[in-house]
């Protein structure tokens, strides 16, 4: 643990043998994040009654959702962890004001998974409303 946790804080430098590849592979992973966010935040915008703004140095989103009357957020995790298998947090927990709701979501799936998400919460909130 501790060598990895070396290496993790000592990455190699500029001009040293290895530095190309670790670069290389960096900026893969950050691109790909990237447009995860990217991917994720206009999906979930597409979807009507869902709002979300830009994803940016995070690797989460949050978006604001609208519900029926009486329901909450809670309610609407839940359901979509049993109805389509996506775990989403509430924003409940989060100390959102009152009578907006919200939850959490990550964009590190894979780029085809952060596609199917939105598009199984696209169908799942349609339904939900």
């Amino acid at each position: 643990g501790q060598v990895v946790t070396y290496l993790l804080l000592n990455h190699p430098k500029p001009g040293s043998p290895s530095y190309p590849l670790y670069h290389e592979e960096q900026s893969k992973i950050f691109n790909t994040l990237r447009q995860n966010a990217k991917r994720l935040a206009e999906g979930l915008n597409n979807v009507k009654g869902i709002s979300c703004t830009a994803i940016t140095g995070a690797m989460y989103a949050f978006p604001t959702i609208m519900l029926p009357k009486g329901r909450k957020d809670f309610e609407y995790c839940l359901a979509l962890l049993e109805e389509k298998g996506i775990c989403v947090v509430p924003g409940s927990g989060f100390g959102q004001k009152p009578g907006t709701f919200h939850f959490r979501t990550t964009i590190l799936p894979p780029p085809d998974k952060i596609e199917y998400v939105v598009r199984e919460i696209g169908h799942f909130h349609e339904g939900f409303l």
